[in-house]
């Protein structure tokens, strides 16, 4: 639509199904570079990716046209496919069903940006089940304890 202007900073977070320790170090920077191409190619822009290795977290910004649904299921079956062509795991990898996603405005950028970059210093003191319930916590999203991710810590 002609004259609509505007961008929405989101991050997404979703996880390695029953929180296996999968994505290693050798392949992660592979994996992250493919993530990024695809949300490229779904017209949003890739600002990082990164995480560890039991869950990834994806920050970008979108066109309000933009469906986040769709961004996040390529990403997560793409990038799920990735992983298994090229025999990166032993067996077949597979994401958890779900994943949560988190608005930010323009300020926030670099903040975020550094905050996914640095995820080992972040993980060194607390685990995912911390970072994932603060996230729910400072954004004040309702939550259902059945549904979220396994948590095996």
């Amino acid at each position: 639509m002609p004259n609509t202007y505007g961008d929405v900073y989101k991050q997404a977070v979703f996880a390695v199904k029953k929180r296996q320790n999968l994505i290693h170090h050798s392949w992660k920077e592979e994996l992250n570079k493919y993530i990024s191409g695809i949300i490229t190619r779904k017209n949003v822009k890739s600002l990082i990716v990164n995480g560890m290795p039991d869950h990834i977290h994806v920050f970008f910004s979108m066109k309000s046209n933009t469906l986040i649904a769709d961004i996040i299921r390529d990403v997560k079956n793409n990038s799920t496919n990735f992983i298994n062509e090229r025999n990166f795991v032993q067996g077949k990898f597979e994401r958890q069903s779900g994943y949560g996603f988190f608005s930010y405005s323009s300020a926030d950028v670099s903040k975020i940006y550094n905050y996914i970059l640095n995820q080992e210093k972040h993980h060194a003191k607390m685990n995912f089940r911390e970072e994932y319930l603060g996230f729910l916590r400072d954004f004040e999203i309702e939550y259902d304890e059945r549904y979220l991710f396994e948590f095996l810590e």
